[in-house]
Parts: structure tokens; sequence; C-alpha cells
């Protein structure tokens, strides 16, 4: 992986570079939404950090900022059911390539958080770690987290008794006691180990 010195190389600075992040890889319920992001160098966002590491206030406000000085944004996502179908990282990796497509301007280099890079036509490399490394990818992560946590907010009336607004989907103590007790709801993965377990359990 390159020094975090060397994003700064000036043919891609004098490019529309965009990043893309995902959330909710480890959740048992819900879709993986991704963002993308190109930023605009004219409007620098102060403060642009993993999403994670940011309180919610925070979260909130940098999302607003993001969306009113980005050049462009966009959100993708994979599905439950396609998570079940293609497994959780090639659900996000095509979450992120929707997200990326979706840009009303399109980048000619992307930065991908993680590992892998999406089977696509665009230049782009993938950074681990780089919603602490590159601003995009830290962009795109505030805003796949906002808008994603908002959902799993509005699911919880939904779906009553499981708690989403609260943990969003993660396995909490709280959110297996719900399941176990309620069994898997529309948005549960059935792929994911607590919940095949219950399905399994009450098949036979």
């Amino acid at each position: 992986m390159p020094k975090p010195t060397q994003f700064n190389h000036p043919r891609l600075l004098d490019s529309l570079v965009a990043g893309t992040d995902e959330v909710g890889r480890g959740p048992l319920a819900g879709d993986v939404v991704a963002a993308a992001v190109i930023l605009d160098p004219e409007k620098p966002i102060r403060g642009l950090a993993d999403s994670k590491t940011l309180s919610e206030k925070k979260r909130e406000y940098q999302f607003e900022e993001i969306r009113d000085h980005a050049l462009a944004f966009a959100i993708g996502r994979a599905s439950v059911a396609e998570i079940d179908r293609l497994n959780i990282l090639q659900a996000s990796l095509l979450a992120m390539h929707r997200a990326v497509s979706g840009l009303a301007i399109q980048p000619v280099f992307v930065f991908v958080d993680g590992n892998f890079c999406p089977k696509w036509n665009y230049e782009s490399q993938a950074v681990v770690k780089g919603d602490s490394l590159v601003p995009s990818i830290a962009a795109a992560s505030v805003l796949a987290k906002v808008t994603r946590d908002r959902e799993m907010g509005e699911l919880d009336s939904v779906y009553p008794g499981y708690g989403f607004a609260k943990h969003k989907g993660y396995p909490t103590v709280y959110h297996l006691q719900a399941l176990n007790s309620l069994g898997p709801s529309a948005i549960h993965r059935r792929s994911f180990a607590p919940v095949a377990k219950l399905l399994n359990r009450d098949s036979d």
C-alpha cells in the first residue's frame, strides 16, 4: 500500500478522484450501504475521518456539509437477498460499484476502502484503512453510515421489538435475545450464522 503522502500525486490532483466506502458488513440485518464522493478542492471539509470514530452529532453535521460542498456524491446498496446470495464481501463490492456508477460526475480514478476493488472499468486502488487516510473515502464513510443508521431507525418501527434503532442490526446481546425470542424478521440475513442457526432449529 502506498504511503499517505503518495496520494498527492499531481496527475490525480488534476483529475476527478472519487472515494468509496461501505457500511454494514457486520450486522445481522439490513442492507449493506455504500457511498461515493468526489470532493471539491476549492471547498475543503475539515475534520474528515473514519465515520466510526466520530460522534453521532459530528457525523450528522459532516453529512450535510459533504452533501452541500462535494462536487458529486451517490449512495449504492446491496439488499439482504443479494447478501445472502453473493456473500457479504461480494455484496459490499457490488454496493460500492453501484455508488460510483451513480455519481453525476464520473471519476477517472477511485480510491476504495479495504483490500479489494470491485470488478469495473475504473482505474482504482484499494486502501486498507482508507477512511483514515484518504479524505474522499472518509467522506464516503460518513454518508454511508448516516444513511444506513437513519434507515435502520426507520425500520425499527416497521419491525418492532428487535431494537434496530439502537444497535442498527449489529449482533448485540439485546439483539440476539430479541432474535431468539421473536425469530428472524424479513430484513434479517439468513446466511449469517446466528440467523441460520435459528432457522435450522425451527425447521427441526
